[in-house]
């Protein structure tokens, strides 16, 4: 009963636009009361689920990528992939693609993504001629490679809330999220050679050269962040306050783009970021207790084991309800909510959590580009200056192809625990 109040609350508050981090802390607060525990409890269990030295890394990927968005790296990635690969035929889909692979590996955030990325491709894709559309949707299918590819937020919370190794879930990660990218790319290039959207004239080397040293600075951060994690020089909470540092020292003294008072707003804007995820961390907390009080994730396991003849069904069942949940959830909170319940179903089918949180990773991935409520499309279609009906068409293509590559990480476990395994 008291379960069902919750979440009955819960989705009533969701229907009525209330904040996610206020719909699950006032549904959450009146199940506490219904089993009589005193309300001081509530903000116990808001200051443990954020008492965390784990959690650090979010805030501080967060900033290093706003830092990098408004030093104008973003740019210099452009430029440098642009040359490399702008003249084949749909060059300029490729670079997007490519760009946002790279960004992705910077912030973590599709959204950031799409407007650090988004915002210098799709003007210049159209003023080249490209469909707008097919341009704008590009822009937000390759964004979503950025949950994907580490480091990853999204990632990072589901291994708060499984307790499940961030290193080697960013290891994972690597391997489909290029097999993810290149579905992308081999489809877009096929649509731009249909349609006639070239690409510009081929690159001297000396012209390669020299965006690769105005980039270098910005190439070298994910190979600092990533290596210094699987190296084990540092963890992956040192690794973000590593990149923050790196940001600042190349926007201030390499590309001398980053001043004081652009300083003081990108931490604001970070901050404004960094607190909502922080909010619907600390309710997220309460709601799990609870959930865990009335045995909830257990009974929800159970009931997969029942109905699900094997692993393999159980997969079945897990895609379709991760890939609905997706279309409405914002990957954050998506992810903070159903990784406690499902992760024990999982490990009852003897399924890897690090395959697991790969495969809800991707789901949320897709969802956030899958209508009706697609956050990457918003953002986009604001960039692209269309309406967001008209991208819904040129973005299904995307979403089926991504559709077929989450099934055969699904089913083809080696595919993302090849890299953890070998490097033990």
């Amino acid at each position: 009963m008291v379960i069902t109040v919750m979440f009955v609350l819960m989705f009533v508050l969701f229907l009525l636009t209330v904040p996610v981090a206020v719909a699950i802390g006032l549904s959450s607060s009146a199940a506490l009361i219904m089993i009589d525990m005193p309300i001081g409890f509530v903000v116990q269990q808001y200051f443990t689920g954020l008492n965390s030295f784990t959690l650090l890394a979010i805030p501080f990927f967060i900033l290093a990528g706003a830092l990098m968005e408004s030093t104008g790296i973003s740019q210099q990635i452009v430029d440098f992939v642009g040359s490399m690969v702008g003249h084949h035929s749909g060059g300029y889909a490729i670079v997007l693609i490519v760009a946002c692979m790279f960004f992705g590996a910077l912030s973590g955030s599709a959204a950031a993504t799409v407007a650090a990325i988004g915002g210098i491709m799709v003007p210049h894709m159209v003023k080249k001629g490209y469909d707008a559309r097919f341009s704008t949707a590009t822009a937000a299918a390759s964004a979503g490679l950025a949950v994907i590819i580490p480091p990853s937020i999204s990632m990072i919370l589901y291994c708060v809330a499984t307790n499940v190794s961030i290193t080697k879930l960013f290891t994972a990660g690597i391997i489909p999220g290029i097999l993810l990218g290149l579905t992308e790319i081999v489809y877009a290039r096929r649509v731009c050679k249909k349609n006639g959207f070239t690409g510009d004239e081929k690159k001297s080397g000396a012209e390669r050269w020299a965006t690769f040293k105005k980039a270098i600075w910005a190439l070298f951060m994910p190979i600092i962040i990533l290596g210094g994690i699987y190296g084990g020089f540092f963890t992956a909470t040192e690794a973000s306050a590593v990149a923050v540092a790196y940001a600042m020292i190349v926007g201030f003294f390499v590309y001398r783009t980053l001043t004081l008072k652009k300083l003081f707003e990108t931490f604001k804007e970070a901050a404004i970021m960094v607190t909502v995820i922080m909010l619907v961390l600390s309710t997220a907390q309460l709601f799990a207790y609870i959930l865990t009080y009335a045995n909830v994730p257990t009974t929800v396991a159970n009931w997969f084991i029942g109905f699900a003849a094997n692993k393999y069904m159980f997969l079945v069942l897990i895609n379709f309800f991760l890939l609905i949940v997706g279309m409405f959830f914002d990957p954050g909170p998506g992810m903070i909510i159903l990784a406690p319940i499902l992760a024990p179903a999982a490990s009852a089918f003897g399924i890897d959590l690090v395959h697991f949180g790969l495969i809800m990773v991707i789901n949320f991935s897709i969802g956030a580009i899958t209508p009706p409520f697609a956050v990457n499309l918003f953002v986009a279609s604001q960039i692209g200056g269309l309406k967001y009906e008209q991208i819904v068409r040129p973005i299904l293509p995307y979403i089926l192809l991504l559709i077929v590559d989450l099934l055969i990480i699904t089913y083809i476990p080696p595919i993302s625990l090849f890299l953890p395994g070998l490097m033990g």
